[in-house]
């Protein structure tokens, strides 16, 4: 892999590649095809879900939104800082695990949209296929490669399997994908300042769920890439790729691994300009984002975050994507309706 390489974090690092960028080289980005689309909505006409994730009940209450330690990447838009108000909600202590994901799988047939494109995003150092089965990198970011046969069941290619992962957070899930389980479970994802201010746990403009002190402080306190990213992690928090959900401490509301592990979708669509919209002087009420959009928003970071590419493991960092886009770092966590 000695072409994979990185100068550093710039304003669009690749945190999640989107659907097209990791897309087969050579070949237009198409849409999946109809009938398996139809297999996998067709059911989803009732909130009749078994959602079996252990709830927190966040408190209503008024915080602090956006970046208050300079850490933050300028094109994000983490800033301008803005007081938000919220209503309380309860929300899954961890993000929605294989097992979890499987159960829905089984009550419905739902195909994700991995699996109806054929292809997902995974990282270099994840990939458990043979060489036909890399179809292409992601255009800027050469570490993530479009492997056909990557889904939910199969992260890292067709020589891999969820066999024994079962409390690991289901990944390659698509906005859409997070967006029919929902309607299955009668649940919601959270909006991006509802997601921000459970991350917090109850702690006033921290950096992490925990406080301001780094995560490897008195030992590890998430999954992130140790090493020379992108090219060896050493592992020292014991993990190549995802953890088992409740690996780690959990924050003051009981969320567990909020930072790290895998990015989380909201249900807010991404604009960088939208926190310049709200008033900085008194709280806006249970924000839910811009109108309408073209990419969604991710929060949170992931097992491949390193201090040198993408320092987005923080409460307020920001990220986006496609609805479409899955690959082997993000998941999702639920709210109640």
């Amino acid at each position: 892999m000695d072409d994979v390489t990185t100068g550093g974090c710039g304003d669009n690092c690749a945190c999640t590649p989107q659907r097209n960028a990791a897309a087969p080289l050579g070949m237009p980005l198409s849409a999946p095809p109809a009938a398996s689309a139809d297999s996998g909505s067709a059911t989803l006409t009732a909130a009749s879900g078994d959602h079996r994730v252990e709830q927190a009940t966040i408190p209503a209450g008024t915080f602090v939104m956006g970046d208050s330690s300079g850490d933050r990447n300028a094109a994000d838009g983490e800033v301008p800082q803005h007081p938000i108000s919220l209503e309380a909600f309860s929300i899954d202590v961890t993000t929605v695990t294989n097992d979890d994901f499987a159960r829905f799988v089984d009550a419905t047939g739902y195909l994700t949209e991995a699996e109806t494109f054929g292809y997902s995003a995974v990282f270099h150092l994840a990939v458990a296929a043979p060489d036909e089965d890399i179809v292409g990198r992601a255009a800027g970011a050469p570490w993530w490669f479009g492997v056909n046969g990557a889904d939910w069941k199969r992260p890292g290619g067709r020589n891999s399997s969820v066999e024994g992962l079962g409390d690991h957070p289901a990944v390659h899930i698509s906005f859409t994908d997070a967006e029919a389980y929902c309607a299955w479970a009668g649940r919601r994802l959270p909006t991006e300042a509802e997601w921000e201010y459970a991350s917090r746990g109850g702690l006033d403009q921290t950096k992490y769920p925990w406080g301001d002190e780094e995560m490897d402080a008195g030992g590890w306190r998430t999954n992130i890439f140790q090493g020379d990213f992108p090219r060896t992690n050493t592992l020292d928090d014991g993990y190549l790729t995802t953890a088992p959900v409740r690996t780690f401490e959990p924050n003051g509301y009981g969320l567990f691994q909020t930072v790290g592990n895998v990015w989380e979708w909201c249900s807010d669509w991404y604009d960088a300009n939208y926190y310049a919209t709200l008033t900085t002087d008194s709280p806006t009420l249970n924000p839910a984002g811009p109108s309408n959009g073209s990419v969604r928003v991710l929060r949170g970071g992931s097992y491949l975050c390193h201090i040198s590419y993408c320092n987005r493991y923080r409460n307020s960092a920001r990220s986006q994507n496609t609805p479409d886009s899955s690959m082997g770092n993000a998941g999702f966590r639920t709210v109640s309706l």
